[in-house]
């Protein structure tokens, strides 16, 4: 088969998955050690792997005329201008399977860590304290609630079923779990969740969703859980609420900025924040190069995607 079309690897992919693209019909060009390098090698690619250090913007699909895939080696695809891609006719995929266990686990270690109180217990006890008085409550019988119920989130609910707790969502996308989760509307799932976990996709319409009226109809001393997106949760009303004694924690894996400037927030006791890296295990990483890789393949042998994202306002 023709070797003619160049894929461009703008980000640090899984290696095996880049051997494994390099066996294909293209000529592979990694610019991933060099992100300045990146520009210059645009205007042949007809396909584009990034990952999230690349900005996949109008200004940087005009240096690229022939190209006819952007390839997102992971779920969000806030990096990707969808509407320009759909302007230009090019077709985005992403890996949205690739990370769904990883991201599921730092959320069920988030859980433990909150409802335990054990970020204190860890300091503490590492500052040479021997604190062991009654403290913290257990997961089991306590209600989770998932703003947003897709993937992710559904992998959560399995893994807290044997801790014996509730699990609610909202998710005006799903009428139906058809699981134990039961759907409520959101405010319902505010008031009666003692962790809210969010796992909704970002848009305009939901910014700050989680914001100062959500945080004063949660239970008092309830916990919040952000392993989706940062623009989802109101940095400043979070700050006030578990300033103000009205939540009892959060653990925060996505940050309205990142790197996160609100050095107040990352600094109070009751957060728990960690460096965006929900997706980052190693099985996690090496599962997106692969399913990412896979998908370019099919393109270029021209036979059906299993990852298209939908184009902004319709279908393709």
């Amino acid at each position: 088969m023709s070797t003619d079309r160049v894929v461009v690897v703008a980000d640090p992919i899984d290696r095996e998955a880049l051997v494994r693209l390099g066996q294909g019909p293209c000529r592979v060009v990694d610019a991933s050690g060099d992100p300045k390098s990146l520009p210059q090698h645009l205007a042949d690619a007809w396909g584009l792997i990034v990952r999230s250090r690349t900005k996949v913007t109008k200004e940087l699909l005009a240096s690229a005329p022939r190209l006819e895939i952007v390839a997102r080696a992971g779920v969000g695809v806030d990096n990707v201008d969808l509407n320009a891609t759909a302007a230009r006719g090019i077709r985005v995929v992403n890996a949205p399977a690739a990370a769904t266990e990883s991201v599921a686990e730092l959320a069920l270690t988030f859980y433990l860590l909150l409802v335990r109180g054990l970020s204190s217990s860890i300091a503490s006890t590492r500052s040479g304290k021997w604190e062991r008085g009654t403290h913290g409550h257990e997961l089991a019988g306590k209600t989770v609630g998932f703003v947003g119920y897709g993937r992710i989130a559904r992998e959560v609910a399995k893994l807290v079923e044997p801790f014996h707790a509730t699990t609610l969502a909202f998710d005006p996308f799903v009428p139906a779990s058809g699981d134990r989760t039961t759907m409520v509307p959101f405010f319902d799932l505010l008031q009666r969740s003692d962790i809210v976990s969010v796992h909704a996709a970002s848009t305009e319409e939901n910014r700050h969703l989680l914001n100062a009226r959500a945080f004063e109809m949660m239970k008092p001393g309830a916990f919040l859980v952000n392993v989706a997106r940062g623009a989802l949760v109101d940095e400043a009303a979070l700050l006030a609420a578990l300033s103000s004694g009205r939540l009892g924690g959060a653990a925060l894996d996505v940050y309205e900025v990142e790197p996160p400037m609100n050095r107040e927030l990352l600094a109070h006791p009751n957060v728990i924040p960690t460096p965006h890296m929900g997706a980052s295990t190693h099985e996690a990483q090496a599962r997106a190069g692969t399913d990412t890789v896979d998908e370019v393949l099919r393109a270029l042998r021209g036979e059906p995607l299993t990852a298209l994202v939908p184009v902004p306002g319709g279908s393709r």
